[in-house]
């Protein structure tokens, strides 16, 4: 066990009792229990008193289980934007909000945080990453992970290890040295483990070739059972990423302790019948259940066993919600609205205030000219990215709504959009569908059996049949009927995306067919949630309404535990000016406007879970329209909306620039903050934010015969671009907030707690602006030249700071012991390389204002 890791937090002394109930089970009892009964539920067992224990996705809010398709459920700000608050403190509020909403939901365990790392920009899920730093990644998710499990509720750290890159991500082996693979991609874990003690772990769906063992993370046998268990001391189960088990004998005995989602998979019979045979040992089989029933204790889902076919005995109730006295079955509080308000402000960065304009005088606002609010994203907010993460949300406030409540009333506010920056179209609205058979709003659905018997069916109004699935088990086919009116003269572009095998037709002619029976597959790569789409277009001549006639004929696609469904996105593109008149028209209005606030970013047909960015420019007509709002009005704000870097090659030309993330379902509220000035942005970049694509260390994760090769060593992230003497955009770390800071001195005496090493470095601070402000210090460890190979430079520790106008503050940053270290393949464990090491201390990893030296050795690191 590693002798840094405490005993796991809820464990208790003994789990003798446990161990006794395990025997009462015969084998197939026993290998029932370890695959889901459902796609969120594990299996119950009264001889044991286990109650089901229930999973949902995070990490941007927790989703529930689907059992009621209007749930709907708080929206956090993405990770990515948690990951800009640099503050440990708010993501344990955040943790303890998530647990509040999974009592609320029902829900045991909650697959989140993220510990994967933004190794490339371009990478699907960046959003859902806190860093390109394996440091600050480490220290949000444990307190994430306290946050949800100190209210009761289990975290479940993903994905287990080097899940970096969407590409064939079902299908890819990350091919990593073993210095790379300690030092970076299993630092965050190994960090979560020792001071959060997660009672759940999510092994990837890719697989690790780490130079001694090359398989799938489900059959893992070094990485899961030899460091995460053995070494580590992690005593909860290990569950697969959904439908990511692929073998019986493999997985079982290569660590992986929970198969999801079920009832179906590989396990089951299979795995009985592997124990039998002497291919699975039997004790493996039993510290599986010995760990699923320790996840069951710590969530309140185990009590007294009971008699099968009876009632069980009540339970306490699943708890209440944490922080705010709400009961399973409450509604969200204003306390929590405010928590994820003030997280989206918080993390907000000022990336450049050259004029000073912000924050914006309210009082100085023409009532006449007033605040244009420009872009793509301002008339339509992205507030999470796309993929399992996503939360229907309980209430979204727009960048508008916003503003105008903000605002004061004698103030004027327009809104402007200068572009679609969409290659999709959106959904065709309800005003224009007709159901052909009743005539009332809405596309009929029926539902056929193999044969062609209609079982039922019923009518929605709505162009989005994504998901579909509320039909009878006997359903083979749903197809879907309506009635497009359109009145409006000129060209009409009607867009079809299906899935799996499919007929559309048009007005009786056949426009678009698929035959894709992969099912699960279309789960795992997210084309059930973006599928391809096929377009065709449509004229009015003026002489009155044309009717059109769609029939979108859907074989039910089986996706194994995800369950049986089809998908239809019916979206239409209406006559309408053209993107250069409504660039002039923002224009215009920008010209007009006292102040104008230009909002641009991504959607979700740039940032999702199933596949990569191939680049990282904003959709179009983005930069042109910035640029020219700019050139209009010298008070130009731009907002960048975005989870993940994208250029901005523009950033040298506006006066103001603040980057906003996904900023979840506060959003309108948490920018009228910042931007009026009732909240400091006082986030910094968790990554680095190139200027130039051809400048960026890893430019993509795409696999080549199957493998992604992590070349650049324990070189990621910002120490890539120290190494290179590249000049980024803004620089990792980076942000401006409301005030100016002066470093006047930098000290570090050995940290005070005996045996832990490491140092306690002390930084006297002063605010020299005119306004209150919050402020990150940064430590950054620079490694004698003599030693190993390292980084030029690496996050050894950070704090925060708060002083009023002409302020002195003291920040008191720990640099731990495990800063110091290497890992040493020869001898298969840490050293501390001895010598005097270098402690830089600033505002950013370029703005390095103050060093002190120390010498470290074999006593300073363990």
């Amino acid at each position: 066990m590693n002798p840094l890791s405490p005993p796991a937090p809820g464990r208790p002394a003994d789990d003798a009792g446990l161990r006794r109930r395990i025997r009462a089970l015969d084998l197939e009892s026993k290998v029932r229990l370890l695959t889901g009964a459902s796609l969120w539920e594990l299996p119950c067992e009264p001889r044991l008193g286990l109650r089901p224990v229930v999973m949902s996705d995070g990490p941007q809010g927790v989703r529930g289980t689907g059992e009621d398709p209007g749930a709907t459920g708080l929206l956090a700000p993405a990770p990515s934007a948690v990951g800009a608050t640099w503050d440990p403190e708010a993501a344990e509020r955040l943790g303890r909000l998530f647990a509040a909403e999974a009592r609320r939901k029902g829900v045991d365990v909650v697959l989140a945080p993220l510990l994967n790392l933004q190794r490339t920009p371009v990478a699907g899920r960046h959003f859902e990453y806190f860093s390109e730093d394996p440091l600050l990644t480490a220290v949000l998710a444990a307190a994430v992970v306290r946050g949800l499990q100190d209210a009761g509720v289990a975290a479940c750290p993903k994905h287990f290890v080097a899940n970096d890159s969407e590409t064939d991500r079902t299908r890819y082996r990350s091919r990593i040295d073993e210095r790379t693979l300690r030092e970076v991609y299993l630092a965050p874990f190994e960090q979560v483990v020792a001071e959060a003690g997660p009672w759940s772990v999510m092994a990837a769906y890719s697989g690790t070739d780490d130079g001694t063992e090359s398989a799938p993370m489900t059959e893992h046998r070094r990485l899961l059972r030899g460091v995460l268990k053995e070494e580590w001391g992690f005593d909860g189960p290990v569950v697969s990423d959904w439908a990511a088990t692929r073998s019986t004998v493999a997985s079982a005995v290569g660590g992986l302790d929970l198969v999801m989602p079920g009832p179906d998979g590989p396990w089951g019979a299979a795995l009985t019948a592997a124990v039998r045979a002497g291919e699975v040992p039997a004790e493996l089989v039993d510290d599986k259940v010995l760990r699923l029933l320790r996840l069951a204790r710590r969530t309140g889902r185990l009590g007294d066993p009971w008699e099968p076919g009876t009632p069980p005995p009540p339970l306490p109730a699943r708890g209440t919600g944490a922080g705010d006295g709400t009961g399973v079955g409450d509604g969200p509080s204003g306390e929590e609205f405010a928590l994820l308000r003030e997280i989206a402000a918080h993390g907000t960065v000022l990336l450049r205030d050259e004029a000073g304009l912000l924050p914006l005088d309210p009082d100085a606002l023409g009532g006449t000219a007033g605040v244009a609010l420009i872009g793509p994203n301002a008339v339509d907010p992205y507030l999470q990215g796309g993929g399992s993460a996503f939360v229907p949300a309980v209430r979204t406030v727009s960048f508008a709504e916003g503003l105008r409540a903000a605002l004061p009333e004698r103030v004027r506010l327009t809104v402007h959009r200068g572009g679609d920056s969409r290659r999709r179209p959106p959904f065709v609205p309800a005003s224009l569908l007709t159901d052909p058979d009743g005539g009332g709003p809405g596309v009929r659905a029926d539902h056929l059996d193999a044969d062609g018997r209609r079982l039922g069916g019923e009518v929605r109004a709505t162009g989005d049949w994504g998901g579909y699935g509320d039909f009878p088990s006997a359903t083979h086919r749903v197809v879907l009927r309506t009635v497009l009116t359109l009145d409006e003269p000129g060209t009409h572009h009607l867009e079809f995306g299906c899935v799996g095998r499919f007929r559309v037709d048009v007005d009786g002619g056949t426009v678009f067919r698929g035959d894709d029976d992969r099912g699960v597959g279309l789960v795992l790569d997210s084309s059930h949630n973006h599928p391809r789409t096929h377009g065709v277009d449509l004229t009015v001549d003026g002489t009155g309404p044309r009717r059109v006639e769609v029939t979108a004929d859907l074989t039910v696609v089986d996706a194994d535990g995800y369950g049986r469904f089809v998908t239809a996105h019916l979206r239409l593109r209406p006559p309408g000016p053209s993107p250069e008149e409504e660039i002039a028209e923002a224009v215009a209005a920008a010209r007009r406007a006292d102040v104008a606030v230009v909002v641009v970013g991504t959607n979700e047909e740039v940032e999702s879970e199933g596949w990569d960015r191939t680049g990282l420019e904003l959709p179009a007509p983005q930069d042109e329209l910035v640029r020219r709002v700019a050139a209009a009005n010298p008070r130009t704000v731009v907002v960048v909306n975005a989870g993940a870097p994208v250029l901005l090659p523009w950033a040298g030309e506006v006066p103001a620039l603040l980057w906003a993330w996904l900023p979840g379902q506060e959003a309108g509220h948490a920018l009228a903050d910042v931007l009026l000035g009732r909240a400091e942005p006082a986030g910094r970049l968790p990554w680095t934010l190139p200027a130039r694509a051809e400048d960026v260390p890893v430019p993509d994760a795409l696999p080549a015969d199957g493998t992604v090769d992590y070349t650049e060593g324990v070189h990621i992230g910002h120490r890539a671009w120290d190494r290179a003497g590249l000049t980024p955009a803004f620089p990792f770390g980076h942000g401006l907030g409301w005030t100016t800071w002066a470093y006047e001195s930098a000290r570090a005496v050995p940290a005070e707690r005996e045996g832990t090493g490491g140092f306690r470095v002390t930084v006297e601070l002063v605010n020299t602006g005119p306004r209150g402000g919050r402020e990150t210090v940064q430590v950054y460890l620079e490694a004698p030249p003599d030693g190993p190979e390292r980084p030029p430079r690496t996050l050894a520790g950070f704090t925060t700071v708060r002083a009023a106008a002409g302020e002195r503050v003291r920040a008191d940053v720990d640099v731990p012991a495990r800063a110091f270290r290497v890992w040493d393949p020869g001898s298969g464990g840490w050293k501390v390389p001895p010598g005097r090491y270098r402690l830089r201390v600033g505002r950013s990893s370029r703005d390095l204002r103050l060093s002190a030296d120390v010498e470290a050795g074999a006593g300073t690191g363990a």
